[in-house]
């Protein structure tokens, strides 16, 4: 009993210290001084905000001791090429890609882009009036002071990618920016960082891939993407993540629009040991427009925590939120969703909507929708739902001869089809559903009738 007791004494005094540890590793780092003013402001915001703990409202129901027991604040070191395209590829998809594995750049997986009117570079290898659009925009739109993740990021940037568009210039295809990680010997963090500029009238298309090898993760991914969108500019934006079950990821998309400008954005994430994601949208000028769609899938022990935040800063702007979540096992869900509609945005529409399906007693969501209103010539709305599987439902597909396992994965992935169905390229939805297929079950004759596109398999909204 003595001995038990002083092991676990010592386990409680080998705590690691994120914060300090995290301020130590990006300083001791070498940086390009083309940056310095975003890392120092990063450095100063990270210093100033606590490490959360369960009392921080934004951190409530999301715990950090996994970062505590293990130092990953180290640099990730060598990783192998060897197959790492099936990881990442998207048949029937035309698009060029670029690739980053553990933060690094992969030139030799990577297309090199020579469009007219667009500029497609790593940071890295920027020119002098790329590296000019970068310094301009970068870190002035990524918001610091509710997430130590994000800012620990502006302090150590140092590699990215930049997507520049010219004026009235539409890509012809998609971009597909592809973060891989890798098991390393020993915890490590890898930073990475995408920075979109659209120039009014500009259209874009951009697929963010967060994949990762087979074996259990030891990396911590702190990733960033700060998108500015032009007057009359549009672009459509994917976030795919399908990392192992042990990943760790932080992540932030930050979007500025302006006049007349449209972001379209696309989710799909898969759970992990810890994965936090949050977004932020400006409606700066008015008739802006940004339109977002989601679906999480966490199952097992995962976790995974979406925050989003939408400031209608300015009027006759719009916005259209709608997320939906399937929890099965013992996995965890948390969605905090936020729409700031301020004093001089009158005539804005803003509606969200979140709803979430329970497949086990084990299965945790905590939802929290929030409309903050200081205009009155406004139409707002939010609403968040849980409900587990509509036994009647499940009976009536069991009386057509359907087996009630096969009866209930129809039916879950019926209230995420919608949302599927939505997504505009059809190789992305082609790729998605017999990946999500997977999530119900490994068993392919349980999932047939979904992975058929003619089954009827159509939307969910009667399950919550």
């Amino acid at each position: 009993m003595t001995e038990v007791a002083s092991l676990t004494a010592v386990d409680n005094t080998a705590k690691i210290d994120f914060s300090q540890d995290a301020l130590a590793f990006v300083k001791t780092q070498a940086h390009d001084a083309g940056l310095t003013e975003v890392r120092e402001s990063g450095l100063a915001a990270f210093e100033s905000l606590p490490f959360p703990t369960r009392k921080t409202e934004e951190w409530k129901y999301t715990s950090l001791n996994a970062l505590t027991k293990q130092n990953f604040n180290q640099a990730a070191q060598n990783f192998d090429l060897e197959d790492a395209s099936d990881l990442y590829v998207i048949d029937e998809l035309d698009a060029y890609r670029v690739v980053f594995i553990n933060g690094a750049f992969v030139a030799e997986l990577s297309d090199d882009i020579t469009v007219p009117g667009i500029e497609f570079t790593p940071f890295s290898q920027a020119n002098d009036a790329q590296r000019a659009i970068i310094t301009t925009h970068i870190g002035n739109i990524a918001e610091t002071r509710r997430n130590l993740f994000t800012a620990l990021n502006n302090a150590a940037v140092e590699e990215g990618v930049l997507l520049h568009v010219a004026k009235n210039v539409q890509l012809d295809k998609p971009i597909q920016i592809v973060n891989i990680v890798s098991q390393q010997p020993q915890p490590c963090t890898a930073f990475s960082r995408c920075l979109l500029v659209l120039e009014s009238l500009a259209q874009a298309t951009v697929i963010e891939q967060f994949v990762s090898t087979a074996q259990t993760q030891n990396v911590l991914l702190n990733q960033t993407t700060e998108i500015q969108i032009g007057d009359g500019a549009k672009l459509n934006h994917y976030r795919l993540h399908t990392e192992d079950e042990s990943s760790l990821h932080f992540g932030g998309v930050y979007v500025d629009l302006n006049r007349d400008s449209q972001f379209e954005s696309y989710q799909v994430a898969l759970g992990g040991k810890i994965k936090r994601f949050d977004v932020l949208v400006n409606h700066n000028q008015p008739g802006s427009h940004c339109e977002m769609k989601g679906v999480y899938l966490p199952k097992n022990d995962q976790h995974i925590d979406i925050h989003s935040y939408i400031e209608h800063i300015s009027a006759n702007c719009t916005t259209d939120e709608t997320y939906r979540g399937i929890m099965a096992d013992r996995a965890k869900a948390v969605f905090n969703g936020r729409i700031h509609i301020h004093p001089d945005a009158q005539k804005s529409f803003a509606n969200l909507s979140n709803k979430n399906l329970l497949l086990s007693n084990k299965a945790q969501i905590n939802s929290k929708p929030e409309l903050e209103i200081y205009a009155d010539d406004v139409k707002c709305a939010h609403g968040v739902t849980v409900a587990q599987l509509d036994d009647q439902a499940c009976f009536y597909l069991q009386s057509r001869g359907i087996s009630r396992p096969e009866a209930e994965i129809m039916l879950s992935f019926a209230f995420i089809n919608e949302l599927l169905e939505s997504i505009p390229l059809p190789a992305m939805r082609k790729k998605l559903r017999p990946l999500l297929a997977q999530q119900f079950s490994a068993d392919e004759a349980l999932t047939q009738h979904i992975l058929d596109e003619d089954s009827g398999v159509h939307s969910g909204d009667e399950q919550a």
